[in-house]
């Protein structure tokens, strides 16, 4: 049993997620599964929690969510190919992301964005429309 476990790497739940490029430092990966936003198997977990082959992380990337499967584990954080053969994302999450995308897309056409802030007098004028 032991030596099993000397040959697998043990890794944090905070540090593998930090080290698959989830989070930019492992503090925010730690503040993220103590709040209760990263899922495991599932469940809600601690940050110490010891990563498994094969388990299913759900992850906030932005306005989605990424539903994951482990497929490696590491201690070190590497480049970003490194990174992404640490999981598998699932075909239903990714469908999803990439529907929300279109939907925000969509949104933007709706709601335009002028060209540059402005100036004192088209605010003054905005704030006296706003109050009739």
């Amino acid at each position: 049993m032991s030596q099993q476990s000397s040959l697998a790497p043990q890794v944090r739940l905070d540090k593998w997620l930090w080290a698959a490029r989830f989070f930019k430092t492992r503090g925010l990966a730690r503040t993220a599964v103590q709040a209760g936003k990263v899922q495991y198997n599932g469940q809600r977990t601690k940050p110490a929690k010891i990563v498994e082959l094969d388990a299913i992380i759900i992850v906030p990337r932005g306005y989605d969510r990424m539903t994951v499967t482990v497929t490696g584990l590491s201690e070190q954080r590497g480049n970003a190919t490194k990174a992404a053969e640490l999981y598998q994302e699932s075909a239903a999450s990714l469908a999803k992301r990439e529907e929300n995308a279109a939907a925000r897309k969509a949104n933007a056409l709706y709601n335009p964005h002028p060209e540059q802030r402005p100036n004192s007098k088209q605010r003054r004028e905005l704030i006296k429309f706003k109050n009739q």
